[in-house]
């Protein structure tokens, strides 16, 4: 039932976002040179990597050269068009071609990059592995709302790791044992809500149910506090 409704959400979606897909393609071209897309390495179901698709928000040079697989926020590589996409999450709606493709949902645990799985996931972290990964979860609604601006310029891979991991896949977790198509479409609204609220500078956080029930993989210190803009 899930891939079936992933299929027919994803294929409506794909054409009621088309004009604003093919808005963002021009302001890349007219932004920065290079590709359009950028294929990013992820960690799927089963621990199998596969090949991600996002609107390119970096200078190509940037993409190409990249260290860090963790971005801080207001990192210089980013060209302003690329910012926008970013923070209206537009960068994201090439993945729409991944829930066709099978190797992604519009729901579930959001995908790491491999060197973040092999380096800092703890054993309890990879139960999010025995499901396909989304474009969206709980988990990503608390990164994207209280979390992106705790990345240290200086270290961005170990302060995402040691601040924002460990209560990001507590989340994740807490949803998938009480995860329903109903529920998935709850947060689908949650997360245009999240977006807006970003907009707006409003904060918008996890469902109150889902933050308690992660309390069974972390302590409530672990839950970092977000500084204000």
């Amino acid at each position: 039932m899930k891939r079936l409704i992933d299929i027919v959400l994803a294929g409506v979606m794909l054409l009621l976002v088309l004009p604003l897909m093919l808005a963002a393609t021009i302001g890349i071209r007219l932004n920065s040179p290079g590709p359009i897309l950028y294929h990013a390495t992820r960690v799927g179901m089963e621990g199998k990597s596969f090949t991600m698709f996002k609107f390119r928000s970096m200078h190509e040079a940037s993409t190409k050269n990249r260290r860090a697989v963790i971005t801080a926020h207001g990192d210089e590589r980013i060209f302003w068009f690329g910012e926008i996409l970013r923070k209206t999450k537009v960068d994201e709606l090439p993945q729409l071609l991944n829930v066709l493709l099978g190797n992604m949902s519009i729901v579930g645990p959001r995908p790491e990059d491999p060197k973040i799985v092999e380096l800092y996931y703890a054993d309890w972290m990879k139960d999010t592995l025995s499901v396909r990964p989304g474009i969206t979860s709980p988990g990503s609604i608390f990164y994207y709302g209280s979390c992106e601006k705790l990345i240290n310029e200086e270290d961005p891979e170990g302060s995402y790791a040691t601040l924002i991991l460990p209560p990001k896949m507590a989340i994740e977790l807490a949803y998938l044992e009480r995860a329903t198509w109903l529920s998935d479409l709850v947060c689908i609204a949650h997360t245009a809500l999240a977006i807006l609220g970003t907009m707006t500078n409003h904060s918008v956080l996890p469902l109150a149910q889902d933050r308690k029930a992660a309390l069974k993989w972390v302590s409530l210190s672990a839950f970092p506090r977000t500084p204000k803009a």
